[in-house]
């Protein structure tokens, strides 16, 4: 095996989506990852050109490259973030076309139903996992079009953290005032958490109603001038970026 093309297989199974390199490990401890037929072993390195490699029995076909494939969609309002859905809604994976779905894209996190803006998809378990996991804070950004003017005091209990009337207690959040015009607030908010809706949840204890809730970066990724519906590649640069911002080398 051309030690070029060689790739660590707990690095083969998270960026083919699997799970994450640690998970990696422990199915190899466990027996469950065979590469050739054979028993794989912890260290063990693979060629994802010439190697077959399954884990309980089930082939594992490279995702894409050996980097991975990570897209920056943008999505529209009333699209689901996941890849089936029972109710028959469009999903984010509706709007790729078929060669790249078949590549098994996994949605970084989620944007709910009524919001759009950028979301990351990748083949690259690792990846994900780290971007999702609450110990690593990649920060993103918002543009939340609220009605009415924004009171001082809702501004500060922003700012400064607020605990949601569930409980959950938040980190304070970076929010600025872009404008204000025709009885309408736009803000710009950097969240560092992963808490579910948190956003729409901070303006519901607050009294304040969502017009319109829109990311538009995640780390170093922005959405730029991506229309609704549109998805993009990720440049070498942005993707070594948003691995370094993630932890990952």
């Amino acid at each position: 095996m051309p030690a070029e093309n060689a790739v660590r297989l707990n690095k083969f199974l998270a960026q083919n989506g699997l799970c994450s390199r640690r998970g990696a490990d422990e199915l190899i401890r466990q027996g469950a990852v065979t590469v050739n037929g054979q028993k794989a072993e912890a260290g063990t390195k693979v060629d994802p050109a010439r190697d077959q490699v399954a884990v309980h029995g089930k082939p594992v076909a490279p995702a894409a490259s050996a980097a991975g494939l990570t897209l920056a969609l943008h999505k529209p309002v009333q699209v689901v973030t996941t890849a089936r859905d029972p109710q028959g809604r469009t999903t984010v994976l509706d709007l790729l076309p078929p060669e790249i779905r078949k590549l098994r894209p996994n949605p970084v996190g989620r944007l709910d139903f009524l919001s759009e803006g950028l979301l990351l998809l990748t083949t690259d378990g690792e990846l994900c996992n780290r971007l999702t996991h609450p110990r690593h804070h990649v920060p993103k950004t918002y543009r939340v079009r609220l009605r009415g003017r924004v009171s001082d005091e809702a501004l500060r209990s922003m700012r400064s953290g607020m605990t949601l009337v569930e409980g959950e207690a938040l980190a304070p959040v970076q929010t600025r005032v872009l404008s204000e015009a025709f009885g309408e607030t736009l803000l710009e908010m950097i969240l560092i958490q992963g808490v579910n809706r948190q956003i729409r949840r901070m303006c519901r204890d607050l009294n304040l109603t969502v017009l319109q809730l829109t990311r538009t970066a995640q780390g170093p990724v922005l959405l730029g001038d991506l229309k609704p519906g549109a998805w993009r590649e990720l440049t070498p640069k942005e993707l070594r970026d948003l691995r370094k911002a993630a932890g990952l080398s």
